[in-house]
């Protein structure tokens, strides 16, 4: 499995009795720390208003890792675009690739603010039998937005993203237009031409970021983009979006064929019993995401065993906690090759919390060294 590249995903997570300023140190050296384990990329997503998530801005953490770091590829994972335009998303990453060239992928979101809805199930070509894809692959039952849109802290954050009165733009559309002013080829309704400097012409991959088969997959696919899909965030949904992409896909002058990479939970350990601990908190934050409160300080294992759990509760995280790879390397390496095969992925993307930075860092490094012997 040597072949597959792996990547990092990081949120930039708090873990409690630290701070920001603590977490966005931790970020910086696990970029340097997989750098030299032998990792691809490093992303970093973007959030507000989670009082555990300090990763707001992707461009200004990226600019700052990039001093930091040498050869890992380093990117976005995803900006959102719901609050943002397409020229102020090419000019940031154009600072970017002016000061280092060639290093940074743009990964582009349809979040923003916007309210998660439901979504009509996109194509796919793979059979779910009994929650199993044909490999054995966990494909958990689809997990329900719904309680979430009238969430007045969603509104809140769409409100304070958005200027007053502003709508965001139509995706699709605005993909076009990051693309167009990249390439130099902008031009308004009337004509006039638009250059961005710096920003056309950077050395930037593009990829889209989704869930499911539908308006992500679409715009990859028809554009010839790269696309990410969330395992880690939306596991029942993975096969549904990276068939929905393939099926979609057109040729572009950047990719003559379809390329994928699918992201998933981990945490390795030495051992199963120690990976299990060091995953305790998972479960107590996952809700905290899911009940629209905000991500919470990550807590240690002791603070997560204190958490009383209803039934409730249980049914927003059971399928996120079931397609967490928790383990020693060697099982869950086997779990990450049975993501790979069932999902056909050209790269997998793992993103790992624990509460102390040490088994964050030890937990890539079990990982890289096993993943290098297959």
């Amino acid at each position: 499995m040597s072949d597959i590249p792996l990547g990092v995903l990081d949120l930039v997570p708090i873990s409690s009795g630290s701070t920001a300023a603590d977490a966005l140190r931790n970020s910086i050296d696990l970029a340097r720390q997989t750098e030299r384990f032998g990792y691809a990329r490093y992303w970093f997503a973007e959030h507000h208003l989670n009082p555990g998530v300090a990763g707001t801005s992707p461009a200004v953490v990226l600019a700052l890792t990039a001093s930091a770091t040498s050869t890992i590829r380093l990117g976005s994972g995803a900006v959102q675009l719901g609050h943002r335009t397409a020229l102020s998303t090419v000019e940031e990453f154009g600072l970017l690739d002016a000061l280092h060239p060639g290093r940074f992928d743009l990964g582009l979101g349809r979040s923003g603010g916007r309210p998660p809805g439901e979504k009509a199930p996109g194509p796919t070509a793979t059979p779910v039998v009994d929650g199993r894809a044909p490999n054995g692959l966990l494909i958990p039952p689809r997990f329900s937005f719904e309680h979430l849109l009238g969430s007045p802290r969603i509104a809140l954050q769409r409100k304070l993203l958005l200027l007053p009165g502003a709508e965001s733009q139509d995706y699709a559309e605005q993909i076009d237009d990051i693309l167009a002013l990249l390439a130099g080829t902008y031009r308004s309704p009337e004509g006039v031409e638009a250059h961005v400097v710096p920003g056309e012409g950077a050395d930037l991959q593009v990829w889209i970021l989704g869930s499911s088969g539908g308006q992500s997959a679409e715009a990859a696919g028809a554009r010839g983009l790269r696309f990410a899909a969330n395992y880690h965030v939306s596991p029942a949904t993975v096969l549904e979006a990276v068939d929905g992409y393939r099926a979609r896909f057109e040729p572009s002058d950047d990719l003559d064929k379809p390329y994928v990479s699918v992201s998933a939970d981990v945490v390795v350990a030495e051992d199963d019993e120690t990976a299990r601990e060091l995953a305790t908190g998972y479960g107590p934050w996952v809700r905290s995401i899911r009940t629209a409160e905000g991500a919470i300080e990550f807590p240690t294992p002791q603070e997560a065993r204190a958490h009383t759990w209803t039934e409730e509760d249980r049914a927003l995280v059971q399928d996120r906690l079931d397609t967490q790879f928790v383990g020693s390397p060697a099982r869950v390496a086997d779990r990450l090759a049975q993501l790979q095969e069932a999902t056909g992925a050209d790269e997998l993307l793992i993103t790992t919390i624990t509460h102390d930075h040490a088994d964050r860092v030890r937990s890539y490094e079990l990982l890289a060294e096993e993943w290098s012997r297959r």
